[in-house]
């Protein structure tokens, strides 16, 4: 592969020249900056990275690190980051902490040796239920920025973009009540998670504030070790009146779906639900799943676009709490 300088020699003027006119420098008149430009081509010149970044004390490079890539939500805002990197001129490494602190640290310390210029990451659920955070503190401390979307730490300060989680679930709650629901359940298999305690929060209050509506709600807890379909089928076995559910992980509504309907429920005369996340496979059910879409793609965008910004800011930057809205979309599970 040709280098800068055997470019320059072929050209026939200096380094200095050759590099400038690659970027496109103002110093540099266009006819040069063309002919420079075509003849990298023609030789097919490719820049050092490393050396560029020694030079720059930038990589152009952002670690992402997420708790499950079989999570269609986390593949989702994964997409997002990769294209809008891909539009700032940046590259990715991604790494997964499969939920577990230890992955996790490993990963932010791994990547923090000069790999990349800064991350975005989601909480793995091992380091968020033991409230473990000294690690990013360690990142932090070494001025590589982080922001956190989705799963968050309140004890860290950095840069966060998250779904309005608690209004979501509020709204959607909200809409069973209106319907008339009077024996609402909540499936609740992401408790222990900030994600699920504000959802869960949200349906509360929605039952607080409608209280002339006289609905009830009850919150089903499933552990993350137990098998979500058992452990619907043991709430339903207790015969308890249900004529509303609304689900707030993106799983348990396909689950209570096919459930009721083996059951002889009629959905939505009998009993309406509601999923959360608006997976690829909940609009195809039958009936169509009514669910809590997250935009996902537009959480990934934003999440690069405010830490490129903080990168390359040549000013103090604030740091940034972003809301990304979502959209309650009612199909055939709801009336």
């Amino acid at each position: 592969m040709i280098t800068l300088k055997e470019l320059a020699e072929k050209l026939n003027v200096s380094i200095s020249t050759v590099s400038k006119a690659l970027n496109g420098s103002s110093e540099i008149g266009e006819a040069t900056i063309a002919r420079v430009k075509e003849t990298a081509k023609m030789y097919n010149y490719k820049p050092n990275r490393v050396a560029l970044s020694l030079k720059n004390s930038k990589t152009k490079t952002i670690g992402v690190i997420i708790p499950n890539i079989l999570n269609h939500f986390f593949a989702k805002v994964l997409y997002g980051i990769e294209k809008e990197s891909a539009k700032q001129g940046y590259n990715i490494i991604t790494c997964l902490s499969n939920e577990l602190y230890e992955k996790e640290a490993n990963s932010l310390e791994l990547l923090a040796n000069g790999s990349v210029d800064g991350f975005i990451m989601s909480i793995a659920e091992e380091t968020e239920v033991n409230k473990k955070t000294d690690h990013f503190k360690d990142i932090l401390n070494q001025k590589i920025p982080i922001l956190m979307f989705d799963r968050v730490s309140q004890a860290i300060t950095c840069d966060k973009v998250v779904n309005n989680d608690f209004q979501a679930a509020y709204d959607a709650t909200m809409h069973l009540i209106k319907e008339g629901r009077k024996n609402i359940i909540l499936i609740n298999k992401i408790e222990e998670l900030s994600v699920g305690k504000l959802r869960s929060k949200g349906c509360f209050k929605a039952i607080e504030d409608a209280k002339q509506y006289n609905s009830n709600l009850t919150e089903v807890k499933i552990p993350s070790t137990e098998n979500v379909e058992v452990a619907i089928e043991n709430y339903f076995d207790k015969k308890q009146p249900i004529d509303g559910v609304i689900c707030i992980d993106n799983i348990s509504g396909g689950a209570v779906l096919n459930i009721a309907k083996e059951r002889g429920y009629s959905i939505p005369q009998d009993m309406s639900i509601i999923g959360f996340s608006d997976d690829n496979v909940l609009p195809f059910t039958s009936p169509k799943l009514s669910t809590i879409a997250q935009h996902s793609d537009a959480i990934g965008e934003a999440s690069v676009q405010i830490l490129v910004n903080r990168l390359e800011s040549k000013e103090p930057v604030e740091t940034v709490f972003k809301t990304i809205d979502f959209s309650l979309n009612l199909r055939e599970t709801t009336l």
